[in-house]
């Protein structure tokens, strides 16, 4: 008996039943769901020579020295706990022998300033406290159905008012360096439960062990492996890079870079959700203001490591360093790579930007980012003389048309239903995944995983069920309460 897919096919003349389009975490495991349900005409369609998205290594360094390492997601966050549930990254990682290693964010680091060494771990501690507060704080407030707030409010509502560089650094290594914006612009109370669901396990999280991907096949070899378990050839397209999406409601149309037009019963559109925000691809008819504004109201974050690679180590020995400048995010959190956990003997260091402060520098020439860097580093070590670098590299992420950041965060006017609508598909034949369309793991690589099996298994149904009406959307996101002026 043929397929769901194979008969539509046979009915419209259409290349295929469903086009992936995007062959990231969100657009691979849509795939393996798809195949597991029966329906093998499918296509992915990907604009770079692999899959991987946003796991993407690169290797770096001086001839002779060089290592692989990771420009975009690096970590598992979130393992595992006994028997509970698993990351189902970490399920993956460990299923294909992925090389990771624990990183110890918060007990193996050490505390600068623009004056050197300075010992302010009690700082740091007490941020650590106020974060703690902060999400249990959210919990009671989602519990009692209050409004939410912006994360700064939520801070200072528990009483932790960062005014000094050293509060500031430690905050920013709390907050920004894991959802790359500031707790001015985050939402307080999803910022909570992103946090609680993946770390907490009295939320249903997996844990709080983090694992750094240092697998030289790249992070990118998980969904790798994982695809050629069941993907045949035929069922990716790969250099193609989409410029418009054609919907009706008997089909799709998606025209390349190249002019070529590809065509099929379903589209699944799992590009991030700056490619979206900036209109590098086109819609035909154009999106629904349900749909553009949940687009919109939505933050993508941008999120920067910078490498730099020395002849010798000659900076902190622990894994962590926090630096605090009077500019709150000017290159303050470093992580050595020449470590006996990691790459030792590489002679690398990096330090992570996000936000506005990623924007900036993407703007700026290499060499002028390279110097502001050093003279950091020299202010961290005032007793030792920095070299220039044998390799300096940082990848360009909200520039970049196929991404447009890092990865999604949730600003405090992005309300339940707006969260809907980015998730809801647009007639029955366009549909949407990614990790910014997951109401519980916004932000994380988990969460591109859950919502390509989600989207995908829902899809399957109307496949085989000869359509329907798909995800509920909300024409309009209205004020619990009116405005009384």
């Amino acid at each position: 008996m043929r397929t769901a897919g194979a008969d539509t096919k046979a009915a419209t003349g259409h290349q295929a039943s469903v086009l992936i389009l995007g062959g990231g975490v969100a657009g691979v495991i849509a795939a393996r769901t798809l195949h597991e349900r029966g329906i093998a005409n499918f296509t992915i369609v990907e604009a770079h020579g692999e899959l991987g998205g946003r796991l993407h290594s690169e290797s770096f360094g001086a001839p002779g020295r060089q290592v692989t390492l990771e420009m975009g997601a690096n970590w598992v966050q979130g393992t595992q706990t006994g028997d509970g549930p698993a990351n189902p990254i970490w399920t993956l990682a460990q299923k294909h022998g992925l090389k990771t290693q624990f990183n110890d964010w918060f007990g193996s680091i050490l505390t600068f300033d623009k004056s050197g060494f300075v010992d302010y771990s009690d700082v740091f501690s007490t941020s650590e406290d106020a974060y703690e507060n902060l999400t249990v704080l959210a919990g009671a407030r989602v519990d009692q159905q209050l409004v939410d707030l912006t994360a700064r409010a939520g801070y200072s509502l528990v009483g932790a008012k960062s005014t000094d560089a050293h509060a500031m650094a430690s905050e920013y290594f709390q907050f920004d360096w894991e959802y790359a914006q500031t707790p001015d612009e985050s939402s307080w109370i999803a910022s909570s439960w992103g946090n609680n669901f993946t770390y907490d396990t009295d939320q249903g999280g997996f844990g709080d062990d983090n694992q750094m991907s240092i697998d030289q096949r790249g992070f990118k070899h998980l969904i790798q492996a994982e695809a050629a378990e069941f993907l045949q050839p035929h069922q990716t397209r790969f250099n193609a890079m989409v410029r418009r999406i054609a919907h009706r409601n008997d089909g799709v149309s998606i025209t390349l870079d190249s002019g070529e037009v590809l065509h099929a019963d379903y589209a699944l559109c799992t590009f991030s959700l700056g490619v979206l925000q900036h209109d590098d691809v086109t819609f035909e008819p154009a999106l629904p203001d349900w749909k553009q504004e949940a687009i919109q109201s939505m933050d993508m974050a941008t999120y920067t490591k910078i490498f730099l690679q020395f002849p010798e180590d000659f900076w902190f020995d622990t894994e962590m360093a926090l630096y605090a400048d009077e500019e709150r995010g000017r290159y303050p959190v470093w992580q050595s790579l020449d470590h006996v956990n990691f790459f030792p003997g590489s002679g690398i260091v990096f330090v992570t930007v996000t936000g506005d402060y990623s924007v900036r520098i993407e703007a700026l020439p290499d060499a002028q980012v390279q110097a502001e860097v050093l003279s950091v580093l020299q202010a961290m070590f005032p007793n030792a003389t920095v070299p220039a670098p044998s390799a300096f590299h940082f990848p360009r992420w909200h520039a970049d048309p196929l991404f447009r950041g890092s990865y999604s965060n949730w600003p405090p006017s992005f309300f339940g239903q707006h969260q809907r609508n980015l998730r809801a598909n647009v007639g029955p034949r366009l549909w949407f995944a990614g990790e910014a369309t997951s109401e519980k793991y916004f932000g994380f690589l988990h969460g591109a995983y859950f919502e390509g099996l989600e989207i995908a298994t829902a899809m399957a149904k109307c496949i085989k069920g000869g359509g329907c009406a798909g995800l509920e959307n909300f024409p309009q996101v209205k004020n619990a309460l009116p405005y009384m002026i």
